[in-house]
């Protein structure tokens, strides 16, 4: 599993740091708890890319590897499942 911006591929590194906000101002790596807030549990559907600034739904960044590495997103891959 690869995490990038599904608009600019940035690879958020582990250092990055993303606040609940509106909400209750936590400060977290939005990559450690799937877009969770550790604060309040509010659950984030957009994450904003610190490199592009452009927001885009969480679950877009996580891109799955198909066996001759070709990187894929989920819904590439579940679009081709009949």
């Amino acid at each position: 599993m690869k995490i990038y911006c599904p608009v600019c591929e940035y690879h958020p590194r582990a250092t990055d740091r993303w606040q609940c906000r509106p909400g209750c101002y936590t400060i977290w790596n939005t990559f450690e708890t799937r877009a969770v807030c550790p604060g309040c549990s509010k659950q984030w559907r957009d994450t904003w890319c610190p490199a592009c600034g452009v927001a885009s739904p969480h679950e877009d960044w996580y891109h799955e590897e198909d066996l001759d590495g070709a990187i894929e997103t989920r819904e590439e891959a579940l679009a081709g499942v009949s």
